[in-house]
Parts: C-alpha cells; sequence; structure tokens
C-alpha cells in the first residue's frame, strides 16, 4: 500500500500553478482516503489522511494569500467505517455525514456553513463566484450571506 498515492506530486504541480497563474477556479482531488479506506488497514487510512492533511497545509495558505476561497468536502465517508462486524474490510462507502469546510478571505471569523447535500455544493461554488445558479439546479448555497 502507497497511502500518499501522488498527493505531494499533484500538490506541487497546484502551488506552482497558483504561483505562475491566475486561475478562475481550480477542483483538486485528494482521492487517497476513499481509495485507501477500501482496504480496511485502519494505519494506511491514517496515513492517507495525514498525507492530505499535511497536502492542504500548504495548498490552502497560499490560496488565501492570493485571494482565493477554498472549500473543503468529501462525497462520502469511507474512512470513518472500515471493518465490519465480521472483521472484513468495509468496501462500501457510508451514509455517514462528510465535512464541508469552507476557508476565504471574505468570510468572518467563526461564520458557519449551513447544512446541506452534495447538490448544494456547485451553487456555494456558484455563488462564491458571483455566479448564478442555473434554474435546473435542485442545491442551494450554503453560505448563509453574500460574500461579495
Amino acid at each position: 500500500l502507497q497511502p500518499e498515492m501522488s498527493a505531494y506530486q499533484v500538490t506541487e504541480a497546484v502551488v506552482n500553478y497558483i504561483h505562475t497563474k491566475t486561475p478562475d477556479f481550480i477542483c483538486l482531488n485528494f482521492a487517497n482516503t476513499d481509495m485507501v479506506g477500501h482496504t480496511g488497514v485502519f494505519t494506511a487510512a491514517m496515513k492517507a489522511a495525514e498525507t492530505v492533511d499535511s497536502c492542504l497545509s500548504r495548498i490552502v495558505p497560499l490560496a488565501l494569500e492570493k485571494g482565493y476561497a477554498c472549500i473543503i468536502i468529501a462525497d462520502h465517508g469511507n474512512s470513518d467505517y472500515m471493518i465490519n462486524d465480521d472483521g472484513t474490510p468495509n468496501t462500501a462507502h457510508t451514509k455517514n455525514p462528510v465535512p464541508c469546510i469552507l476557508v476565504s478571505p471574505y468570510l468572518k471569523g467563526g461564520e458557519r456553513l449551513l447544512e446541506g447535500r452534495l447538490a448544494d455544493i456547485a451553487p456555494t461554488l456558484l455563488a462564491l463566484m458571483g455566479v448564478p445558479p442555473d434554474k435546473e439546479m435542485t442545491g442551494r448555497n450554503l453560505v448563509s450571506r453574500s460574500v461579495f
């Protein structure tokens, strides 16, 4: 098992991109905790989570320094419930609530996102970018007020 996967290389590429370009939007997926969570190996899942945490500790401060907001999300649980009652690895995604963290230079400390669902992420991203959501979208903006 290699819980780090390519997270450090991806981080270097993103950090370099933020330093050299002015992107309007970056979508980044660290699959570490999802992929390693399927193995049922707890120590590997911990290492995967530590790796992602380390990578985010480089990306998020730089993004904030450059005026970007960051939303850190998961689309499902996996590393939260790794071993079934019979001792076999749980290879299915869980339905437990997952975190949604917004870090932005435009928000005051202590502000919280509204409770939501996966369908709310796109309208929230669009709101942060000042773009109205499409009428077909069923989700809502999770930021309780306008941030611009």
